[in-house]
């Protein structure tokens, strides 16, 4: 994945950038439990979905942009054990003194990463599990609101000009990133960028929504009796001066679109934020069902 550094007169400077690294993700084989994610556990509530209306908002400008929250999609005792499986995928080789976290880097094209710790600062678990994400994805897509609008991409064609394109999901990708913050851990603004890749059978496919993961719960939603204070994902305008929060609560999961929703991760104040990120791909077809010639 490759997030942008966005413009803005209040932009932190940047310091020189540490040498880039070209990273090999690996794990453990993992066995996921067969009633994990595919039955409701004791502490299951309804999930719920509300569509941002950025129009009404301090954000009118994100007024045609898609973003979307759900509550309840996980339980907390749900939220628990995937924060253990995803520490469990971890080979013992690829710890730092026995912690299965590590600094979390900013891609910088081409495969590399790079530690840019006055733009982000946090750790991370990186874990390919597509079935893991597939049973997220059959949570969610219960609900029709899901199911309807992002089957495909209606009124968020990257290139609205060429009507001969169309964008049928394929799939959620299969890279899930967990996210530690502590207290003073951050992600500065941003825009995420796309991720593609070929198909089997020779389909382009390419990310254009988040699907963000909050693992656990914090003061702004539950109250004084959680230990996490800050961190909310803030969508923001150009200059930084207006912002629109959404709250990490155990279960959440907030889906917006790539293109222009420039936001941050809020500073941790207090207490331990985790989430997870994954995205959801869409094939890119022209009407004679193939996909547009040219490399990735």
């Amino acid at each position: 994945m490759k997030d942008r550094i966005m413009g803005s007169s209040q932009a932190p400077k940047k310091k020189p950038l540490q040498v880039p690294v070209k990273p090999v993700y690996r794990s453990n084989d993992v066995t996921i439990p067969d009633g994990f994610l595919t039955s409701d556990p004791v502490d299951a509530r309804p999930i719920t979905h509300r569509l941002i209306n950025f129009k009404d908002s301090v954000l009118p400008e994100y007024e045609s942009c898609y973003a979307a929250v759900l509550d309840n999609v996980l339980s907390p005792s749900e939220c628990a054990q995937l924060i253990r499986l995803a520490e469990s995928s971890v080979m013992d080789e690829d710890k730092i003194d026995g912690s299965p976290w590590r600094t979390a880097l900013v891609n910088v094209g081409g495969g590399y990463e790079v530690e840019i710790p006055d733009y982000r600062k946090s750790d991370r678990i990186i874990w390919d599990n597509q079935e893991i994400v597939d049973r997220l994805w059959a949570r969610m897509a219960v609900l029709p609101e899901i199911q309807g609008k992002l089957s495909s991409l209606p009124g968020l064609t990257p290139d609205p000009s060429v009507e001969s394109v169309e964008y049928p999901f394929y799939r959620v990708n299969k890279r899930l990133r967990f996210l530690k913050y502590t207290p003073g851990q951050f992600f500065r603004p941003h825009c995420d960028g796309p991720y593609g890749e070929r198909t089997p059978e020779g389909h382009v496919v390419e990310t254009y929504m988040t699907v963000h993961l909050y693992l656990n719960d914090s003061q702004q939603v539950a109250g004084p009796g959680v230990d996490l204070v800050g961190g909310a994902t803030s969508f923001l305008s150009r200059d930084n001066s207006r912002r629109l929060d959404v709250d990490p609560k155990a279960g959440r999961v907030l889906i917006f679109q790539h293109a222009r929703l420039r936001h941050c991760g809020d500073d941790v104040k207090a207490g331990t934020k985790y989430t997870v990120r994954t995205d959801i791909m869409y094939k890119i077809l022209s009407n004679d069902g193939l996909s547009p010639s040219g490399d990735m």
